[in-house]
């Protein structure tokens, strides 16, 4: 994981001014009121519904959930099996008012946006959703649903059940599994030519990278995220998408336990002056809006490394939409950018 989750008080965002005003009411109303809907078919005669999540927690509904709310990456990945959304939170929509990477295929206009960055979330707004459910991932161990706020979480979590899907420390195929399983839960089709035909795609891309890695075990390859002042170098240890590919092969440049430490695990610091610590052949840069991304990156020891002079600098999804049809192109890329890499380290 990069930077963007440390230190602590980056993290924590403060709610929209005025978010408590009115909020009691409409957490009456929102107990007695649950009508409403997200585009799909009426679930109400579907019986009660219930799915055990990632914390060991069971979210129970009388019904199968119509109003859900997610963060957007999640919820990216459970329009791609034909489950909508009403509302999200997370990076949503650019300054420019284009999709964020993270929101996948979803039309933006169609949803109420909560919070557009990590976060931020508008109770009044949720509450005046009539949530069912509330779905986000987890990067702790602790069941920290992802950019929910810390400092107004209970007030949140009351409101509706809630789930977590886990993407720490684990491979990349768990999550999928568990968001698939979560879709089905709430209606889709998994067995539709559509999904299935995305499952094989990941799976076909997978082999490919595996043979790829094999064949090119001397290309390094080193995970980055860049800051005004520090380039950060992830590890692979800690994250679903990492772990899952240095399983298949991939030579990842790893930075020491003691580099690692003062971030919890995650990354090394290194300041500009010394981001050519590391000798890398391919570089994958954090996608997300929150980061300088390489075109936009104007130090001199950046220019220098080799992998950039070679132009063997690729995005990382750093936080992938997790969905068979949205992690498969990562894999595919990755598979194509090792192969034809030139050993410049």
């Amino acid at each position: 994981m990069s930077h963007a989750r440390l230190p602590q008080p980056s993290r924590r965002g403060i709610l929209a001014a005025g978010g408590a005003l009115g909020l009691t009411a409409l957490l009456a109303a929102c107990g007695d009121d649950k009508k409403g809907g997200s585009g799909k078919a009426d679930a109400s005669d579907s019986g009660p519904w219930s799915f055990k999540d990632d914390r060991g927690t069971t979210a129970k509904s009388k019904s199968t959930p119509k109003n859900i709310v997610a963060f957007t990456g999640v919820a990216a990945a459970l329009f791609d099996y034909g489950i909508e959304v009403k509302g999200v939170f997370g990076p949503t929509k650019t300054k420019d008012g284009k999709p964020d990477v993270q929101a996948g295929d979803m039309d933006i206009s169609k949803l109420t946006i909560l919070g557009n960055e990590w976060g931020k979330f508008n109770i009044e707004k949720y509450a005046g959703l009539a949530p069912d459910l509330l779905v986000s991932t987890m990067f702790d161990d602790a069941g920290t649903l992802w950019s929910v706020p810390e400092e107004s979480k209970d007030k949140i979590l009351k409101l509706a059940p809630s789930a977590g899907i886990s993407v720490f420390d684990r491979k990349m195929t768990e999550p999928l599994q568990r968001l698939l399983a979560l879709a089905e839960s709430l209606g889709a089709d998994v067995k539709a030519d559509k999904v299935v035909k995305a499952k094989k795609r990941f799976e076909a891309a997978a082999e490919r990278l595996r043979k790829v890695a094999k064949a090119n075990k001397d290309i390094k390859v080193l995970v980055g995220s860049a800051s005004q002042d520090i380039f950060y170098v992830s590890g692979t240890n800690l994250s679903a998408d990492l772990e899952y590919f240095k399983s298949l092969g991939v030579n990842f440049v790893e930075p020491t336990e003691a580099a690692k430490k003062a971030s919890g695990g995650w990354f090394e610091n290194l300041s500009w002056e010394n981001v050519n610590k590391h000798a890398a052949d391919v570089i994958m840069m954090d996608n997300r809006t929150a980061t300088i991304q390489p075109a936009d990156i104007d130090k001199p020891t950046w220019a220098k490394l080799p992998a950039v002079k070679a132009g063997q600098v690729i995005p990382r999804v750093t936080e992938p939409i997790y969905s068979y049809a949205k992690c498969a192109p990562i894999l595919e890329d990755l598979a194509d950018a090792i192969e034809k890499a030139k050993k410049v380290s």
